[in-house]
């Protein structure tokens, strides 16, 4: 049988599973890929263990069970002030890389382009495409990876459908400040421009700053999906549980997709997560919770010849290795991986054309243990 033309011509094996793969197989400390190494909150498994024994094991509801739906609803008015309408602007989704995938390809048509900040999310230009789309790649740099909003201005025209941004930022750690976002609703003024905002690290943010969701500002509010994560707040990445919220002109269109897509999301795991949302704490000391990490981890490695500027939230730190070696960031963790045993990524793997600083990242969502052990080795580069 001849096979079809790749959707995906030349796309690679994703850098994450890459990178894991060989921390296993040479029994490396993984500060690769983005997990904790600690578990979860037993209460949080309780009520799902809970749920699973009354009976929450059938289809959930398509949008996501409504006490979910009105518990994110409340949520958000206690952040931010505004809301969304849990009857039919919110979907819980299996994780926030569905709802990226189910947003775009819901009004991403062939000839659109999309503007993409890179270092991006590896999902994210590939959805792109997939939909017939063009990923306009504004390529940032270190140590701030700020955006020229003027750059952007001048890519901005009429074949332009939607410009995706990602606050707190993975992989560099950066955040966007009230500033950015109002120099990002000016540019959308008066167009019909969409904003698909990546905010899975709401709630991991550092040193006092306010996380700057789209939401806050009426004009980019209206025309933008939210993508957010319950797996990356509460620790278990691997249940693959998230949501999107959009005014409900641009949630009917992803429900759309949504139902032919997963249709519904994990009974269980919805009902335990409706109750563990009732104590706020359990979200609003995240960022507490993860500076002390990233605290100890920098302290850690001052002795080390990594050049480190603070993460102002997520919990990825990037660091510049080029005091230590002039190799690709590529070959530096491979080796760094195979011959010290401390796993990282290369964060060119996210860049435009593979674009090499020299930068690295390290999840520090691990043990304090595994932090110690780790930057013993790494000090020693």
């Amino acid at each position: 049988m001849q096979l079809p033309p790749s959707k995906l011509p030349g796309l690679e094996t994703t850098i994450f599973a890459v990178m894991s793969g060989l921390a296993i197989k040479h029994n490396a400390l993984n500060l690769s890929q983005g997990y904790p190494n600690f578990p979860s909150d037993p209460v949080l498994m309780d009520l799902i263990y809970e749920a699973m024994k009354t009976g929450k094991n059938q289809y959930a509801h398509m949008l996501g069970i409504p006490e979910l739906r009105r518990a994110i609803s409340r949520k958000f008015e206690l952040l931010y002030n505004t809301t969304y309408n849990p009857d039919n602007e919110i979907t819980v989704t299996a994780g926030a890389t569905q709802a990226i995938y189910t947003a775009l390809t819901a009004v991403i048509r062939p000839g659109d382009e999309v503007i993409v900040f890179r270092p991006a999310y590896d999902c994210y230009v590939p959805t792109v495409e997939l939909n017939g789309g063009k990923a306009i790649s504004v390529q940032l740099g270190p140590p701030d990876y700020k955006i020229d909003w003027e750059e952007v201005r001048s890519l901005v025209n009429s074949r332009t459908r939607m410009i995706m941004i990602n606050t707190p930022h993975n992989p560099s750690g950066t955040v966007l400040d009230r500033a950015d976002l109002l120099s990002l609703q000016e540019i959308v003024n008066g167009t019909d421009i969409m904003i698909l905002s990546d905010e899975v690290y709401e709630h991991i943010i550092f040193d006092d700053e306010q996380h700057q969701s789209v939401c806050r500002f009426p004009d980019l509010r209206s025309r933008s999906f939210i993508t957010a994560s319950f797996g990356k707040t509460f620790h278990n990445t691997g249940w693959k549980i998230g949501y999107c919220c959009a005014p409900k002109d641009l949630m009917e269109e992803f429900v759309k997709v949504h139902q032919f897509n997963v249709f519904s999301v994990n009974h269980p795991m919805q009902v335990g997560i409706a109750k563990y949302l009732e104590n706020e704490d359990h979200y609003l000391k995240l960022g507490e919770f993860y500076q002390k990490k990233r605290d100890l981890f920098l302290s850690l490695m001052q002795e080390s010849r990594f050049k480190m500027k603070p993460s102002k939230g997520t919990y990825f730190q990037a660091a510049d290795y080029s005091q230590i070696s002039t190799e690709g960031d590529m070959d530096f963790t491979r080796r760094m991986t195979i011959e010290h045993g401390v796993a990282s990524i290369p964060i060119s793997a996210f860049n435009l054309d593979k674009k090499d600083n020299h930068m690295i990242r390290f999840c520090f969502a691990k043990t304090d243990d595994t932090l110690k052990r780790a930057a013993e080795i790494l000090c020693r580069l």
